[in-house]
C-alpha cells in the first residue's frame, strides 16, 4: 500500500488519515512550514514544528494547531508521524511517515547549507522521498553564505560611502531574516518595511539573533542617516511611491532567479544577488542521495529535468504536478511557480 497519495486537496495518507501540506480545506493537515503555498487556511486541525507556530497564527489566525519537536513522533491511526529539520525557514519540516516498517518521507521545500536562522536540513533515511525541485537544473549552483555576504556587504558600503540608501528587495519570511543575520550591521542603519519587522520578531521569540532594525514608520526615522542605511522590503514595494522616501538610492533584489541575465534584467534593479532558501543542484542530488530512497517522486519545478536525471541514476523516479511554489512572492515564499504539464504520477486515491 502507497502511505501517500495524490487527492485533489494535496497529498494523502490514507492509513493515517491525514494531509501533507494541503491546498484545500481539510480535517487534518501536516504542515512543513509557514510559506503561504504550503499552509493554508481552512483545515480543522494543524500539525508543525513548535517554531512554526508564530508564522502560522500571525498569517493564520486562531487556528486549532498542535506543535512538537523536531524528532518527536506522534500517531495517526497506528501511523507513526515525526519532523525533521529542512533547513528552508524557521521551523521548516520533513515529515516523516512510518507505517508496518515502510517509510516515506515528505520534504516540503528544503536547502542544505545552514544559514544560523534555521534548524540545518538533516538527512532522512526512507524507502520513498517526495522532493522538491525549483531549481532542479545543471545550471542552479549557489555561491557559500561568506562569498554572498561579502557582495552583499561591499554593495551596501559602497552606496553608504556614496551617500545613497541601499534598498535590497527580498522575501519577508525567510531570506530577510538571513539578511539580516549575515549582513556587517556596522555599516549603517537596518531599516524594515512594515511586511518585514512583525516576522523579525517571530524569528527573535524564537531565539534567533538579528541585530537591531527600524521600521520606516517608526518616529527614530527621522534621526537615522538613510544615505547609510540597508532597507530590506518585498518586491511589491519596487517601483511604488513608497520609494520615494529614500531619494537617491541604490536598489538590489536577492533571488535564486539573480543567477539568470534574464531575471536580473526583467527584474529592472541596479544589482542582483544569487540567494535561495531552497536546494540547488548539487544540494538536490545530495539530498536524495543521503536517503537512499528507491523511489523518488519530484514536485513543482524543474520536473521533467529532474525527473529524467533520477531515471538515469538508477532510481525508480517520477513527477507530479502540485500547487506548490503558486503563492504571492510579495508574502514572501517560494521563486518558482509550479511547471506545467507535469502529469500527475504519484498514486491517486481511489
Amino acid at each position: 500500500m502507497d502511505l501517500i497519495v495524490l487527492r485533489p486537496e494535496g497529498l494523502y495518507c490514507p492509513v493515517g488519515q491525514f494531509f501533507i501540506d494541503p491546498w484545500r480545506p481539510v480535517d487534518s493537515a501536516v504542515i512543513t512550514h509557514g510559506h503561504s503555498d504550503h499552509a493554508r487556511s481552512g483545515h480543522a486541525r494543524y500539525l508543525a514544528h513548535h517554531d512554526s507556530a508564530g508564522t502560522l497564527r500571525s498569517r493564520l489566525g486562531d487556528i486549532a494547531l498542535q506543535t512538537v519537536a523536531y524528532g518527536e513522533s506522534v500517531s495517526h491511526n497506528g501511523v507513526r508521524v515525526s519532523l525533521h529539520p529542512a533547513g528552508h525557514v524557521l521551523g521548516s519540516a520533513q515529515v516523516r511517515v512510518e507505517h508496518q516498517g515502510r517509510v516515506w518521507v515528505a520534504s516540503g521545500d528544503y536547502k542544505l547549507e545552514s544559514d544560523g536562522t534555521c534548524a540545518a536540513f538533516e538527512p532522512v533515511p526512507c524507502h520513498t522521498f517526495i522532493t522538491e525541485s525549483t531549481f532542479g537544473l545543471p545550471v542552479y549552483r549557489w555561491p557559500s553564505q561568506s562569498e554572498l555576504f561579502a557582495q552583499i556587504n561591499a554593495w551596501w558600503q559602497g552606496n553608504a560611502q556614496a551617500g545613497r540608501t541601499s534598498v535590497l528587495f527580498c522575501y519577508a519570511f525567510g531570506k530577510a531574516q538571513r539578511i539580516l543575520a549575515g549582513v556587517d550591521a556596522s555599516i549603517g542603519p537596518l531599516v524594515m518595511h512594515g511586511a518585514v519587522e512583525p516576522l523579525n520578531a517571530v524569528y527573535r521569540a524564537a531565539g534567533v539573533k538579528l541585530p537591531p532594525t527600524v521600521r520606516v514608520s517608526d518616529e527614530a526615522m527621522a534621526s537615522l542617516p538613510l544615505g547609510q542605511a540597508l532597507v530590506l522590503a518585498p518586491p511589491s514595494a519596487q517601483s511604488t511611491p513608497w520609494m520615494k522616501r529614500f531619494g537617491n538610492y541604490a536598489d538590489a533584489f536577492a533571488s535564486g532567479w539573480m543567477l539568470l541575465r534574464g531575471a536580473r534584467r526583467r527584474r529592472g534593479v541596479d544589482r542582483g544577488f544569487v540567494m535561495s532558501d531552497h536546494a540547488d543542484w548539487p544540494s538536490l542530488n545530495s539530498a536524495i542521495r543521503a536517503t537512499g530512497a528507491e523511489q523518488v517522486f519530484v514536485t513543482h519545478g524543474s520536473v521533467a529535468v529532474m525527473v529524467r536525471w533520477l531515471q538515469e541514476q538508477g532510481l525508480q523516479a517520477q513527477g507530479f504536478s502540485t500547487e506548490y511554489g503558486k503563492e504571492d512572492g510579495n508574502e514572501g515564499g517560494n521563486e518558482a511557480g509550479g511547471e506545467a504539464g507535469v502529469p500527475a504520477a504519484l498514486p491517486e486515491a481511489a
